[in-house]
């Protein structure tokens, strides 16, 4: 899979993680959402499969939610 068609599933793989994740942690999905998917790969990204893609973007979910723990747990 190239970066195009990353881009162009981006917000799929995002719907994907919606349907299995507690109403809790949509905001963290919402951060992903505003982002542009083209600021997250390069031209040249290539993805062995799409399952590859959708890991690339539950990694990026799962940091946003840890990071999201960090701050609550500092305060």
């Amino acid at each position: 899979m190239n970066a195009i068609e990353f881009v162009n599933r981006y917000d799929q793989y995002l719907d994907e993680i919606r349907s299995v994740i507690r109403p809790e942690l949509f905001p963290q999905l919402e951060e992903l959402a505003q982002i542009d998917p083209h600021d997250l790969v390069n031209p040249e990204t290539w993805f062995p499969d799409e399952n590859s893609a959708k890991g690339f973007v539950w990694l990026i979910f799962v940091r946003r939610v840890k990071e999201h723990q960090l701050r609550l747990n500092r305060q």
